[in-house]
Formats: C-alpha cells, sequence, structure tokens
C-alpha cells in the first residue's frame, strides 16, 4: 500500500489548531467542524497525493496508452478529473476521464430506496480492451466499489481495472484492495471521514470527527 509522507506531525497542537482555523474560515458552509474534529489532509497535501497517484498510474502501466479514468459520484469525479489533467501534462497527451454511476447496483437500495441518480460518462470508444482506474475519495466496505465493478460490466469488458482512493480508511466488509492510496488513514467505527473539495465543497480537506449516532 502507499502512503504519504508528512513533513510535519499532525499530532502538533500549534499546527492542528492552525489547520482547523483555516479550515473553518474557508469553508463554514462546506465542512462542520467541532472541537473533536481534526483536519488530516489540506489542500497541498490533496494536491500532492493527487499528483503522486498520476505518476504511479503512469509507471505501473507504462504510460497512458488506452488509460480510462473513471470517477465514482460525487467526489470520486472530479478527483478522476484533476488526476487526468496531471497525468496529460506529464506525457503531454490526453488522457480520458469520465463518471461511472453506481446507484443501480448498490445492494443496500431496498434499505435506502430514495437515491439522486448521477451521470455516467463513458469518454472516448467504450471501455471495451481499455484499462479503467476506478477512482473513489474514501475506500471503506468496499460495497461502492463492488457497486462500481458490477455497473462496468455491463457497459463492456475492459482489460483491466484498477482502483485509485485519496483515502483508505480500513473496515473492509469485501475482499476488494485499492491498488493506489493517496493516505492509509487507521480510524474507528465510531469516527466519521469527510472528503470536501473545491468542485463541490468550495475547499479541499479531509477530515475526521465523531460520527452522528455512533456509527460512519
Amino acid at each position: 500500500m502507499y502512503g504519504i509522507r508528512e513533513k510535519t506531525s499532525f499530532n502538533d497542537p500549534s499546527r492542528e489548531a492552525e489547520k482547523e482555523v483555516r479550515l473553518v474560515s474557508s469553508a463554514e458552509r462546506s465542512v462542520k467542524t467541532t472541537t473533536a474534529s481534526r483536519v488530516v489532509l489540506d489542500a497541498t497535501d490533496i494536491t500532492r497525493a493527487l499528483t503522486r497517484i498520476a505518476h504511479e498510474i503512469l509507471e505501473r502501466n507504462k504510460g497512458p496508452d488506452d488509460v480510462i479514468l473513471l470517477g465514482i459520484p460525487r467526489r470520486g469525479v472530479p478527483l478522476a478529473h484533476r488526476m487526468a489533467k496531471v497525468m496529460a501534462k506529464v506525457e503531454g497527451t490526453e488522457v480520458p476521464s469520465g463518471s461511472l454511476d453506481v446507484t443501480m447496483y448498490r445492494d443496500d437500495l431496498r434499505l435506502r430506496p430514495a437515491r439522486t441518480l448521477e451521470p455516467t460518462d463513458i469518454p472516448g470508444h467504450g471501455v471495451d480492451g481499455a484499462l479503467v482506474v476506478l477512482v473513489d475519495d474514501v475506500l471503506f466496505s468496499g460495497r461502492t466499489v463492488r457497486a462500481a465493478l458490477d455497473a462496468l460490466g455491463d457497459l463492456g469488458r475492459p482489460r483491466g481495472v484498477q482502483l485509485a482512493v485519496l483515502v483508505d480508511r480500513g473496515h473492509r466488509e469485501l475482499p476488494i484492495r485499492a491498488d493506489f492510496v493517496g493516505k492509509n488513514l487507521p480510524t474507528s467505527l465510531a469516527e466519521r471521514v469527510t472528503v470536501t473539495l473545491a468542485e463541490t465543497d468550495a475547499v479541499d480537506a479531509v477530515v475526521i470527527s465523531p460520527a452522528e449516532g455512533g456509527i460512519s
């Protein structure tokens, strides 16, 4: 698994206070912070992690040929687009990116049937024969990724599928593992991991806070 090298400790009280103040001032409407919440990745950290993952994808696949990045809505989509831009800058050629809605493939639909459908946008000539990199913000139980694999199977037959996530918080319920990870983040089930992005929430941040009801 891949980690992210940190130059400062998030256990440093002065640094922690500075990060939380900056988050509240720039995203009061986007992130609900409390005295118990803590910022584990800020905008600079997220940019650095996505840049590293983009380079790792290119290295593992020996370039961008046949690579398609598909983000899982909502926040996986802007992450996929950002990494595609980094890869295009490195390689000097466009790297296609799009979105893959998994709503109708979730195994909890009967428990929570009222869900908004998100767009599926498959670039280029589809996924047949392509190397598809699924992109999501947080890897948790693995059930969303399982739904994405089912959705992808209905669209065609890629020659390979890889998984890139900004945060892996553990607690897997299915045998699913990410190929590319921005940050391995040990958590308890009594904590919630919230990812906000400039495209959807006006600010880039990853915050850990107490889960409502005790379970995230």
